[in-house]
């Protein structure tokens, strides 16, 4: 089965459990608690879903939530898989494709990084305004016949101008302070050295994760508009004194959780 049959039975699955979504939201690493927020919520598992694969991740729940946030129907894939993982990149970006195929005209991603500096504390959410993809992969680049659509995307703006200023206003409104800055992505798993830090700094990123970037681009290639918040959760190797851990970053994005539920909840309004 062709990967655009597998997205259509996946879409159909959902849809005979769910609404038709207006906005997606992609939760990140202990960022989930959003969903929490939807009302009438439907919630499937994405290994009851045709060609989804289970989030293996620890603080990645592993389900589509769909529900209501005031007037918008909203599909939230509480967790992700990752290509550090071992997946190959059209499972990576499987879910998104899926959140585009089922009718969402804007996806916010979500995700939890680390700062490179630049007067960045964990626990700071960064609005991410341009990306660096130094993973060494694209979800674009496969055999002529398993793409659908033009395979050449223009991305000078991947992440919409109008969803980034929804964003502002809606941290704004609720005194949520917002960083903003160029989020590099890397395949990992290893966190980075001290040297690759720095050269990442010097390539003008703020702060660098293993996720997003190939869902940016798997989502403007079906002309979906982009939104994308970090949740710096520690600082990178060489600025932080301690060890890097993922039990760190569960920590941090427990610690920030009500603030960043609360921006999430009035950008996805303001979007709607």
């Amino acid at each position: 089965m062709s990967q655009a049959e597998t997205l259509n039975a996946a879409a159909a699955f959902v849809l005979r459990h769910a609404k038709v979504p207006d906005i997606g939201v992609v939760l990140g690493s202990g960022l989930g608690a959003f969903a929490d927020q939807l009302s009438d919520a439907t919630h499937l598992r994405f290994t009851d879903i045709p060609g989804m694969l289970s989030a293996s991740v620890a603080g990645h729940a592993g389900e589509l939530v769909q529900g209501r946030l005031g007037t918008a129907s909203v599909a939230c894939l509480s967790g992700r898989v990752h290509a550090y993982e071992g997946h190959p990149v059209a499972q990576v970006v499987f879910g998104v494709r899926l959140l585009a195929r089922l009718g969402c005209r804007a996806v916010l991603l979500t995700n939890a990084a680390g700062g490179l500096g630049q007067g960045f504390s964990a626990g700071d959410l960064m609005l991410i305004t341009d990306h660096l993809n130094l993973t060494g992969i694209n979800p674009l680049a496969v055999p002529k016949g398993e793409i659908d659509g033009q395979r050449f995307v223009d991305m000078t703006h991947a992440y919409d101008p109008g969803l980034l200023a929804a964003a502002r206003s809606s941290a704004s409104k609720h005194g949520v302070t917002l960083r903003e800055g160029v989020y590099a992505g890397m395949l990992g798993p290893s966190y980075e050295t001290p040297a690759e830090v720095r050269m990442l700094a010097q390539l003008g990123a703020s702060a660098v994760g293993m996720s997003t970037v190939l869902e940016a681009i798997a989502l403007r290639h079906r002309s979906v508009k982009v939104g994308a918040i970090s949740c710096i959760t520690n600082l990178a190797a060489g600025i932080s004194k301690a060890p890097l851990s993922h039990a760190e970053v569960q920590e941090t994005a427990d610690r920030v959780r009500d603030q960043f539920t609360q921006l999430v909840h009035a950008w996805v309004a303001r979007v709607a």
